[in-house]
């Protein structure tokens, strides 16, 4: 890492959180084209009538991939892409590059809301992504009361995403 990133300073939440819709468009066009691999590699045989994938595998893959996503773009050079034009970066807590360690539990810990969608039997599908959101809201509101402005996963992963201006 260069010099200005170990001494940048914490992000601010809201850039924190205009990065990650820019991620939310990367996220849905990995989704996309791994929903394009996978129903052709099944001969269009993914899902059902109703929508419900035929295969155990299909939804485990596209966690997998997208996690791949966001741990390769923080372990190479700390930026996915939403991350770029903010100018931010995901750092260790001494300014260096995060660990595997750090990455897997950074993103094991960012990705606990997602299983509040398992919810959705018992509360509806429109409640479970309230749930799941709800989550997500709460791990990032702590970054406003965090003098680093961390975020929860960054807490437990001991890392922190700082912006790099120069």
């Amino acid at each position: 890492m260069t010099h200005d990133t170990v001494n940048a300073l914490p992000c601010p939440l809201w850039r924190r959180l205009l990065a990650l819709l820019y991620d939310l468009l990367a996220v849905i066009a990995i989704a996309a084209v791994m929903g394009l691999v996978c129903q052709i590699a099944t001969h269009g045989r993914l899902f059902d009538a109703q929508g419900h994938a035929l295969t155990w595998w299909f939804q485990p893959l596209q966690y997998l991939t997208i996690s791949a996503y966001f741990v390769v773009s923080w372990l190479r050079g700390g930026q996915t892409l939403g991350m770029r034009p903010w100018r931010i970066r995901v750092t260790s807590a001494s300014g260096t590059a995060p660990s595997w360690r750090q990455a897997l539990i950074r993103l094991i810990v960012a990705w606990l809301p997602v299983f509040l969608l398992e919810l959705q039997t018992a509360i509806g599908m429109r409640g479970a992504i309230y749930a799941a959101l709800g989550g997500w809201a709460l791990w990032f509101a702590v970054a406003l009361i965090d003098r680093r402005r961390r975020a929860l996963h960054d807490i437990f992963a001991g890392t922190e995403v700082r912006r790099i201006d120069n």
